[in-house]
């Protein structure tokens, strides 16, 4: 679990990643003026407009997998989980093999829980990626007498790649394998964090992947937020391809948690400055594959721990409004942190980040992404902006036309139909101009909203949509 297993993040939540955003810039080949110019900290009033342009075509299926935990559960109970995964038409999980549950003792590999989740994931026809992490006591670095030894670097990496090219051969149902997990924050590596480090756990056990099971790809451990190194500044990405780790060719992978989501606290919105920042640097590192392996929020009710209180509304509503933002970004795949609420091994904030709850129920959020890719369909491409009243005849003015507060993002579904998400910092009217269909001018569109589960036929007047625009992302089709 996330709180004695995984550990609890020690790190602020949300906060702007400045550094980040420097880094990608430079990687990307961004001149320092043009880094000086990047938005700020929300100021007071209404946040800046969005209007991200999606950048390719999306498959849900492929796109968007789930982490889970189905060993830490009875085995009906897992598969009820994997029932209510497949009804979401989605393929893809990530998994967790904590090695210090594995082989508690020198040689004494317990592998019973593991195999029934493999048995299943594979029954179910599913994709995996599966890290593995934390060290037994008998193999960690960890000084004598400590109490968390999981949270230490295995004192010989051959050890550990040993232990993962066992495992990748007893499970060749197993899609990806990823090393590790969050290396640059104190919960996964102690006393401190080092890049060199985890590139010396990295570079044997990427060995001993590659001669066990040639065929699979191998993924860096997914580093904490934008990879920030706790404690001593810079970013963990950026360090471990200055060491030449990305020669390796491995999927490269972060877990974009922000406070909003739109980015940190305060209203800054700048999700859309350091993400797309970030994938650039990547890909000028040579990343032919860029992974946010988790992402998500937790609907506990408190006391407050890192992440503000949003409850199982503010889940809903949170999870819809980021994934529709990180799909008009430059991911391969991404990973909603996780399918199903955990126990009391877990701690009050990290118990409650699932889609379903403890017994298998569906929760709100659950409701309204199965909504959500119900409306959108299997796959998504790339659309034409939507225009606002006033801007036409002006060269760009449909960018330069958006409310202040509001978020727009445009596609378009195979079947020719139009699809336009939206949402707005605050409750506001808007005029849409120009609606042309698939048949030409539209005369109607349906106005969708997915986290509340209603929806309405709303008419247009003259090429004029005039609609109510909330805080929750709404979906208009046409």
């Amino acid at each position: 679990m996330r709180a004695r297993v995984d550990a609890r993040r020690r790190q602020a939540l949300g906060q702007p990643a400045r550094a980040a955003v420097a880094w990608a810039l430079a990687s990307a080949g961004v001149c320092s003026a043009q880094a000086r110019s990047l938005p700020g900290a929300f100021k007071l009033g209404a946040p800046k407009a969005l209007a991200p342009q999606p950048l390719k075509p999306v498959v849900w299926a492929d796109f968007l997998g789930l982490n889970a935990q189905l060993q830490w559960f009875p085995e009906e109970i897992a598969r009820q989980q994997v029932r209510h995964l497949q009804a979401l038409g989605l393929k893809w999980v990530r998994l967790a093999l904590h090695w210090m549950l594995l082989e508690p003792e020198p040689g004494q590999l317990k592998f019973e829980g593991t195999d029934r989740m493999m048995a299943l994931v594979q029954q179910a026809g599913l994709h995996s990626v599966v890290y593995v992490v934390g060290s037994p006591r008998f193999a960690s670095s960890a000084p004598a007498g400590a109490p968390y030894a999981d949270k230490y670097p295995p004192t010989d990496p051959q050890v550990f790649a040993q232990r993962m090219a066992q495992l990748a051969q007893r499970y060749p149902m197993v899609d990806v394998w990823q090393v590790w997990n969050e290396p640059n924050i104190p919960g996964f590596w102690q006393p401190r964090i080092d890049p060199e480090g985890y590139a010396r756990l990295l570079q044997p056990a990427v060995q001993a992947l590659r001669k066990a099971v040639p065929d699979k790809p191998i993924a860096l451990a997914g580093m904490a937020y934008y990879s920030e190194m706790a404690g001593r500044g810079g970013l963990m990405l950026e360090s471990l391809g200055k060491l030449g780790v990305f020669q390796l060719k491995l999927i490269a992978c972060y877990h974009p948690y922000t406070a909003e989501p739109e980015g940190a606290q305060g209203g800054a919105r700048d999700f859309l400055t350091h993400a797309p920042f970030v994938n650039k640097g990547l890909r000028a590192l040579g990343a032919q594959q860029v992974w946010a392996t988790e992402w998500g929020w937790s609907s506990y009710d408190g006391p407050k721990e890192e992440q503000p209180i949003v409850g199982e509304a503010g889940q809903a509503g949170h999870t819809l409004k980021r994934l529709a933002l990180m799909a008009t970004q430059d991911f391969d795949r991404i990973f909603l942190f996780t399918l199903a609420d955990l126990d009391a091994r877990a701690g009050v904030r990290d118990r409650r980040y699932g889609l379903l709850r403890e017994n298998g129920a569906r929760k709100p959020v659950y409701h309204a992404l199965q909504r959500f890719l119900a409306i959108c369909g299997p796959r998504l491409e790339p659309g034409t902006p939507v225009r606002f009243d006033g801007s036409a005849g002006r060269s760009g003015a449909a960018a330069e036309a958006l409310p202040d507060g509001l978020v727009s993002i445009a596609w378009r579904r195979p079947d020719g139909k139009r699809v336009w998400m939206a949402w707005a910092h605050q409750p506001m009217n808007v005029s849409l101009v120009d609606l042309v269909g698939a048949a030409g001018a539209a005369r109607s569109a349906t106005w969708h909203q997915p986290v509340a589960g209603t929806q309405r036929e709303v008419r247009i007047e003259a090429g004029v949509l005039r609609l109510d625009v909330g805080t929750d992302l709404q979906i208009l089709v046409w």
